[in-house]
């Protein structure tokens, strides 16, 4: 499977709940539509907190990657 190319990228390594999700709202609103922000996070909250907003929301949700058991990647593109 081919990389997924981003447009922005943060780092919430270390934030615990609601931090992270709170800055990839901020982040989110400053993309235009197409472009995909990459996330960073280790707390395993963002599963499922990022996985409510993204549902209903403009926002697509491409992929989640788990590198070892502490540090997820997100790839989510706005409508």
């Amino acid at each position: 499977m081919a990389e997924i190319v981003y447009d922005l990228l943060i780092d919430v390594k270390g934030l615990k709940c609601p931090l992270p999700l709170l800055r990839t709202k901020q982040a989110l609103t400053g993309i235009r539509s197409g472009q995909v922000l990459k996330v960073i996070a280790t707390d395993d909250n963002t599963k499922i907190s990022f996985s409510s907003y993204l549902e209903n929301s403009v926002y697509e949700h491409l992929k989640m990657e788990e590198h070892g058991e502490e540090i997820h990647h997100y790839y989510i593109r706005k409508k």
